[in-house]
């Protein structure tokens, strides 16, 4: 049972982070499998009491504040509804280092999405028969690329996951 609580969690990250590079969007059901599947392997492993909960406190919050990134835009409704799962598996003591990583990864993977997107447009531009300083103002205005950040809250994820109770609080 141990095995497979190291394993669980890693693997339901990568797969949303699959699905969101590929699709840019993360089912409904992976993130309540993520959510639902945190519960049996709490209790099966003798999470003791106090500490089951700070880990639903750690999702609640996580809920909440994903709920607002996605109200104003932010965040989509997989991103923010991934958080809010991997929260209720990393809980109190690692959310902080897990939205750490996420937003350090996160940033690194919006400039590289960026820079695609600008060299992507230089190409467009370079086949216009009069291309201009302020054609390419009005492009690089227009730069808005979709950052899969479900890949950031896996990598993010993998990252503190070693830390995390699932790995050291069981014997």
């Amino acid at each position: 049972m141990h095995a497979l609580s190291q394993i669980l969690l890693p693997t339901l990250l990568i797969v949303a982070a699959a699905s969101d590079v590929m699709s840019f969007r993360i089912p409904n059901w992976l993130t309540m499998l993520t959510a639902i599947l945190f519960f049996p392997m709490a209790l099966a492993l003798g999470m003791p009491w106090n500490e089951f909960g700070l880990h639903l406190v750690s999702g609640a919050l996580l809920f909440g504040a994903g709920f607002l990134f996605f109200q104003v835009g932010l965040f989509g409704g997989g991103d923010a509804k991934l958080m809010a799962a991997a929260g209720l598996w990393f809980g109190t003591s690692q959310t902080l280092p897990f939205l750490f990583m996420t937003a350090m990864v996160g940033g690194v993977l919006a400039i590289v999405v960026g820079l695609w997107s600008v060299f992507m447009m230089s190409w467009e531009i370079e086949g216009d028969k009069t291309p201009s300083l302020g054609k390419l103002r009005l492009k690089l205005a227009q730069v808005k690329p979709n950052v899969p950040y479900g890949f950031a809250f896996a990598l993010g994820g993998l990252l503190v996951f070693k830390n995390t109770w699932w790995m050291i609080g069981v014997a």
